[in-house]
């Protein structure tokens, strides 16, 4: 049983209406850019007289796996690349005070990169690949819900790390060492939350390109 958005798409490609008709037309309406680009997919471009249905992006659990193994090993290379600088900082600036031993981090942190950075690096090049050679890949809901994750949990981590930055300001507790551990996170989380929203992005302009052409 079709819904209302995509039985209209299917009578205006009936009636020999282009997708750029279409998707200017359910614009104009008030219907949002996800939407049309959903109910123009549902339909194949094949040349025939009436709309052809296009098969249904399925779950795929390979797909799932690679995904979720990508992302954890992400998750342990970067609190490891994390506990590396952070060991680092606390060796150039070396408190007598402190109870741990600078550096003490240092040896599980390089283990842990050894292991994870390259299973990441390898899970997300075939995920690379294998979306440039199947379309369906590129819109996978199994990829997108793990990308909004990561977004959502960087972006915290982001603001929190602001919010402890302003707030020991504030209290005067502000050191060298803080601030470039700060900066740390700042670096990190940005760059993963910048890499992950231009691969949606990415992938979201090409949805649209497909879609319209």
């Amino acid at each position: 049983m079709k819904d209302r958005l995509e039985q209209f798409v299917y009578n205006c490609l009936s009636s020999g209406q282009s997708r750029e008709q279409i998707s200017h037309v359910l614009s104009e309406a008030g219907w949002n850019e996800e939407s049309i680009i959903h109910a123009l997919q549902c339909y194949s471009e094949t040349v025939f007289p009436f709309p052809v249905p296009a098969p249904k992006t399925e779950f795929h659990a390979k797909e799932a796996f690679q995904y979720l193994v990508s992302f954890i090993t992400l998750y342990i290379s970067a609190f490891s690349v994390g506990g590396l600088l952070y060991s680092f900082i606390d060796i150039t600036f070396y408190d007598a005070s402190d109870y741990a031993a600078p550096g003490a981090g240092i040896p599980m942190a390089i283990s842990s990169l050894i292991v994870a950075y390259p299973v990441y690096m390898y899970f997300t090049w075939r995920l690379f690949r294998e979306e440039q050679k199947d379309f369906s890949r590129n819109i996978s809901n199994v990829g997108k819900y793990l990308t909004y994750l990561t977004l959502v949990i960087t972006a915290s981590v982001i603001i929190g790390d602001l919010i402890a930055l302003i707030f020991v300001f504030l209290t005067g507790g502000l050191a060298v060492t803080f601030i470039l551990k700060v900066l740390v996170i700042l670096l990190i989380a940005g760059t993963i939350f910048l890499f992950y929203r231009w691969r949606l992005k990415k992938g979201e302009d090409r949805e649209s390109f497909t879609v319209l052409s």
